[in-house]
C-alpha cells in the first residue's frame, strides 16, 4: 500500500507520490507524452460516449499541458449541467473519467477535465481572491479564513497567495470543509 503525503498548497490533482524505477528501462519524455496522449484519447472516447447517452452536443478537445492530459468539452447546450453547482458535477465527472482511463492503462491518471470553460474561469476568480486576500492580510496583519473549497480551488488560492511577499497560506479542516487560511509571515 502506498502512502500519500499532503503538501500544503497542493491539491489531490497536483500531489503525486514519488515513484522509483525498479526496472531496467528508463522512462523517456517521449514515452511520457505518448502515455498522456493515450490517456487523452481514452478520456475523449469515454466522454464522447457519455455525451451521446445524455444526448448532449459538445466538441471534445485533447491536449497535454504541464505533464498532464487536459480534456475540454465546449460548444454545446446544457453543458453547464455537467459543471453543477460550484463545479461539483465536473469534479465527479473528472474522477469517473480518470477511473475509465485507469481501467484501460492500469495507471492512475492526473487528467484534468474542463467543461464549457468553467474551470479556466474559476481559476481566474480564485487567483483574484487569493491576491486580494493576501493584500488585505498584509495591510491589516490579521489572518483570514476563506470559505471551504475543493482541492483544485485551494491549490489556485495557495499559488496566488505565494506570489505576495509577507504573507503565507495553509489549509485547515477536513474534507469537505477544508479551507485556506491566509496569515502574515
Amino acid at each position: 500500500m502506498s502512502e500519500t503525503v499532503e503538501v500544503i498548497g497542493a491539491d489531490q490533482d497536483e500531489a503525486v507520490p514519488e515513484e522509483t524505477d525498479t526496472g531496467t528501462e528508463e522512462s523517456s519524455p517521449d514515452a511520457d507524452d505518448d502515455l498522456l496522449v493515450q490517456e487523452g484519447d481514452i478520456a475523449g472516447d469515454y466522454l464522447e460516449r457519455l455525451l451521446d447517452v445524455l444526448d448532449y452536443d459538445g466538441d471534445i478537445d485533447l491536449d497535454v499541458e504541464a505533464s498532464r492530459a487536459v480534456v475540454s468539452i465546449d460548444g454545446g447546450e446544457d453543458l453547464e449541467k455537467l459543471v453543477g453547482p460550484r463545479g461539483t458535477v465536473l469534479e465527479a465527472l473528472q474522477e469517473l473519467t480518470r477511473l475509465a482511463v485507469q481501467q484501460q492503462t492500469g495507471t492512475r491518471s492526473r487528467l484534468m477535465l474542463d467543461v464549457a470553460g468553467w474551470r479556466a474561469g474559476r481559476r481566474e476568480e480564485l487567483r483574484e481572491l487569493g491576491r486580494t486576500t493576501a493584500e488585505s492580510v498584509l495591510s491589516s496583519g490579521e489572518r483570514v479564513r476563506l470559505q471551504p473549497m475543493s482541492p483544485f480551488e485551494r491549490k489556485v488560492v495557495h499559488d496566488a497567495v505565494a506570489a505576495v511577499d509577507g504573507v503565507r497560506s495553509e489549509s485547515e479542516g477536513e474534507e469537505p470543509k477544508r479551507r485556506v487560511v491566509v496569515l502574515p509571515e
